[in-house]
């Protein structure tokens, strides 16, 4: 069971995880094991509410594909306990970070002040430059 919040979790069986081999050097043990996890996680068919369900639908990321499927590869470690553990981690932080609700930005304007402090510093910085002219006789 992967607890996302006090209130929502995910049962073990709707997370599909699988030992692969991982990409990169490894020295003579790399073809032999499969350390590297495969994180296959489907949406549409979990048990997450419907809030969770949109808001990750919703996201521009790379791991979720078309049809609503997290797709997380894990292979940082070089045993399989950890990349499982890493696995999932990765997947709690992607489902509670849909959780967050931006607060919305109220758009704001300098004061007239400001803008006179800005103009008076961009003309005495302008001044120094000049300053550093060539001399002429």
């Amino acid at each position: 069971m992967l607890k996302i919040s006090q209130n929502v979790s995910i049962a073990d069986d709707e997370i599909e995880l699988s030992a692969i081999r991982a990409q990169g050097s490894g020295g003579q043990n790399v073809n032999k094991v499969s350390s590297a996890i495969h994180l296959r996680f489907d949406v549409n068919a979990s048990s997450l509410p419907d809030f969770y369900k949109q808001r990750l639908l919703a996201l521009k990321d790379r791991r979720i594909s078309k049809e609503g499927v997290i797709i997380i590869k894990a292979q940082k470690f070089r045993t399989r306990e950890k990349n499982h553990n890493d696995a999932l981690l990765r997947l709690q932080e992607l489902i509670r970070g849909v959780a967050v609700v931006q607060k919305s930005r109220t758009a704001t304007r300098p004061t007239k002040a400001s803008r006179k402090r800005r103009l008076d510093s961009k003309t005495r910085r302008g001044r120094t430059k000049e300053l550093r002219g060539k001399v002429s006789d």
